[in-house]
């Protein structure tokens, strides 16, 4: 066989899988070394594989095994040592594939991306991300949302965890950043940073106020964030199924920006109490149950965006009862544990071309190794052993 089809065969299997040729190399070193120790023990000698050196030729595939500065490489060893450097191989592609793959979700850390509903089980919810699965938990679902298999969803890539079932991706639909996302997707004027979201709070499933701000006194950026005729909300609204949506004009004005964030409502006036941080507004007696809203969730939304603490006038007492009774009520969710999958996509990603790939390293370690062929009954009773 040629001396450049180790090399040729070697390179494949690095660049069609995306992994360093010399991650490779040292998955068949480490084969060789595991199957030297094998060999030996066979004939009564414990090895120890610190006291060896595997020389293995990058350009032929020749390999010697180096103890004391001797080679003490056996007849027959070719064959033993190409068939568990074929298992050890996919091991390490396998293992140095799941790497590349946490490397490249964690530059996704704080993205949006595209999956696809591939399993649902005790309520956590599996995605296919295209490289590997996501995990949506229970705690971060919007509890008015259905999901079903098949089902395309955009998901928030929140975070990656290491658990005693291996890395995870977590991803959610819940997350406030979710929608700050969405809409740097779909307004360019928030891309280039023209206009900014200031603050954002949000009950998922239900309604989000957000406030935003422009740095360029010719752009609306209320306007910029709604789009002609609605377009653009409309377009995030449809995303989340629904969820309301409330944009307001920040203000570095306490007093406008309370008024503002009580939106729809109409305030007339706004005290402040810069001490306790309590802002106390008066509406017009038609638009309380507007300002307070349904259980109390326009008034808490607005505590939340403003970090003031906000008392209506004319319903006093109102909106603290609302908001604790919320609360309450917000803690119906059970958090399960994290469905045991790996995060790897469904299909195994060691297919049959690797595993061909794999075989042509192997063959030109036997070919370029001894030429001595095992004999056959110890070959029949030879298991390739991958481990040390």
């Amino acid at each position: 066989m040629a001396v450049t089809e180790f090399s040729a065969a070697l390179n494949q299997v690095a660049t069609e899988r995306g992994i360093p040729v010399e991650s490779v190399l040292e998955s068949i070193r480490v084969a060789l070394a595991s199957a030297y120790k094998r060999d030996r023990k066979d004939v009564g000698e414990d090895v120890e594989i610190e006291d060896i050196t595997v020389d293995l030729n990058t350009d032929t595939g020749e390999v010697r095994i180096i103890k004391d500065k001797k080679d003490v490489t056996p007849a027959g060893f070719g064959r033993i040592a190409a068939q568990t450097a074929k298992q050890v191989i996919l091991q390490k592609i396998r293992e140095t594939e799941k790497d590349v793959i946490i490397e490249e979700y964690k530059s996704k850390l704080g993205t949006i991306m595209s999956g696809t509903v591939f399993r649902i089980e005790n309520g956590v919810i599996i995605l296919d991300l295209g490289k590997a699965h996501g995990i949506l938990p229970q705690s971060e679902q919007v509890e008015a949302e259905q999901y079903r298999l098949n089902q395309r969803l955009k998901v928030f890539i929140k975070d990656i965890k290491e658990t005693s079932r291996g890395t995870e991706i977590i991803v959610s639909r819940a997350d406030p950043d979710f929608i700050k996302k969405l809409f740097e997707q779909e307004v360019p004027e928030i891309a280039s940073g023209v206009v900014r979201i200031e603050a954002m709070a949000r009950e998922a499933g239900s309604r989000t106020k957000m406030a935003v701000s422009s740095s360029d006194e010719k752009v609306d950026p209320v306007g910029s964030c709604v789009g002609q005729k609605g377009v653009r909300v409309q377009s995030i609204i449809s995303e989340v199924f629904g969820e309301k949506i409330d944009i307001i004009p920040y203000s570095s004005s306490p007093e406008k920006f309370v008024a503002a964030s009580l939106s729809p409502a109409r305030v007339t006036e706004v005290e402040l109490d810069h001490d306790e941080r309590k802002a106390t507004v008066s509406v017009p007696e038609d638009q309380q149950s507007l300002a307070i809203g349904k259980e109390g969730q326009n008034a808490r939304l607005a505590n939340k965006l403003t970090k003031w603490k906000i008392d209506i006038k004319g319903a006093p007492g109102l909106f603290g009862t609302v908001a604790e009774a919320a609360e309450v009520a917000k803690g119906k969710k059970i958090i399960r544990g994290i469905w045991d999958e790996d995060i790897k996509k469904a299909e195994d990603l060691l297919d049959e071309e690797a595993e061909k790939l794999a075989e042509n390293v192997a063959e030109e370690i036997e070919v370029a190794g001894e030429n001595t062929d095992v004999p056959e009954e110890k070959s029949e009773q030879e298991e390739p052993d991958v481990k040390e």
